[in-house]
């Protein structure tokens, strides 16, 4: 049959119970991986079906970028357009995504004063593209001399900072948002803009009333809710409202992680920056992950880079984008291998635990039965022993190959 093949490889990273699976092998029918197993033994179970060898290399799990800003902001940053290209643009990232080995995208709305587009407008554009995209609603607020507000609900046009709490934008907010993103901006953001642009940048925006208000909202209309945090008061007001999931969390301390174990917070590290504080250091990652905190990996791109961080290999203030998610990721990704951390415990990080920030982690993330096969033939274990995306040598979604550098 057309629709179904056995594909076998090196060794499976599958990112589940199964661990890894050396020769290892996955039967695809319909878009979703049917059987997983040895080469051997699948091999002789499916005697009759077509056979896809890639025995030279590694196949994981498609990754997983939760936090990005691809079809809102990187167009206009990135490109000379109007609005009648800009889509053309964001199309055209979002394949830069694919072909960095990326499969599935948190995506954040957060109104643009160049773009008066609907989050509708945003969902229409991706439906034909094979990435799975999740969108966040949200609100942000930009650290200017004079703070500018803008919402995904009411797009181009800037509001007050007292409409940020006000109760028919936000239920829209929370009505229209997928899953936990940024939601809303405790700190005033840098954005992409250079320091001298925005002196305000980290200024608390909420009242700690005006936030549990808020929390209230999206739980009444049955979502979680995600924020933009960083610095020991901000994050303090985020536990204390009940917060969902901390985008960021720089500069959180030993003792709120113990909290955010407590509470069962999940945390997405920025190892790249997207605060007015230093980012996740490799460090900061392993502690979390040691306090047996769901913690993912995520670029927040574009983006520049935070400047004169050790950890990273940049020497520029250039925008960085999804390609820069396993070059970001590595050192943390290392630091955990060396405390005898296994593989796949480690490459969740990029998979398993941000599609679960999704609300999808029943649906990809791991190699497994019933899971839809998305999965990527690499050199090596993507972040961990690759960060180059030539080193991702084809990658499927929903069992249809879609990128392919093996060619030729």
């Amino acid at each position: 049959m057309k629709n179904e093949y056995l594909i076998c490889g090196k060794k499976l990273v599958t990112v589940s119970q199964l661990g890894s699976i050396n020769d290892g092998a996955m039967v695809v029918k319909d878009g979703k991986i049917a059987d997983i197993g040895s080469w051997g033994k699948l091999r002789e179970k499916y005697a009759g079906i077509k056979v896809v060898d890639y025995s030279d290399y590694v196949i994981t799990p498609g990754l997983v970028d939760c936090h990005t800003h691809l079809l809102e902001f990187a167009p206009t940053s990135l490109h000379p357009i109007t609005k009648e290209t800009h889509f053309l643009a964001a199309k055209s990232i979002l394949l830069h995504a694919l072909s960095s080995g990326i499969t599935a995208l948190g995506e954040q709305i957060c109104g643009h004063p160049l773009c008066d587009f609907s989050i509708d407008d945003y969902r229409e554009t991706t439906t034909d593209i094979p990435l799975d995209i999740s969108f966040a609603a949200t609100s942000i607020s930009i650290g200017f001399e004079k703070l500018s507000h803008y919402t995904s609900v009411t797009k181009s046009t800037g509001v007050d900072q007292k409409d940020l709490s006000n109760f028919f934008l936000v239920k829209q907010m929370a009505q229209h948002s997928d899953y936990p993103g940024e939601n809303i901006f405790i700190n005033a953001t840098p954005a992409n803009f250079k320091v001298n642009d925005v002196p305000r940048a980290g200024e608390i925006i909420y009242t700690k009333k005006e936030l549990e208000k808020i929390v209230e909202i999206y739980h009444q209309s049955g979502k979680q809710i995600g924020a933009h945090v960083a610095g020991e008061d901000a994050i303090q007001m985020t536990l204390d409202a009940g917060i969902d999931v901390l985008h960021h969390a720089h500069k959180i301390t030993e003792e709120q992680m113990d909290i955010v174990k407590e509470q069962k917070v999940k945390i997405v590290a920025t190892p790249m920056g997207g605060t007015h504080l230093e980012p996740n250091s490799p460090e900061n990652i392993l502690r979390l992950h040691q306090k047996n905190i769901p913690v993912s990996i995520a670029t927040d791109s574009y983006l520049p880079p935070y400047p004169d961080i050790s950890w990273l290999p940049f020497n520029d203030q250039e925008l960085k984008g999804p390609d820069a998610l396993m070059i970001v990721s590595q050192p943390p990704m290392q630091l955990l291998k060396e405390h005898g951390y296994d593989e796949n415990d480690i490459l969740a990080l990029l998979t398993a635990n941000p599609a679960d920030i999704l609300g999808k982690g029943h649906q990809f993330g791991r190699l497994t039965k019933g899971m839809d096969a998305n999965f990527l033939i690499t050199g090596g274990v993507p972040g961990l022993d690759i960060t180059d995306i030539g080193g991702i040598k084809t990658v499927y979604f929903k069992g249809k190959k879609v990128i392919d550098r093996t060619k030729g």
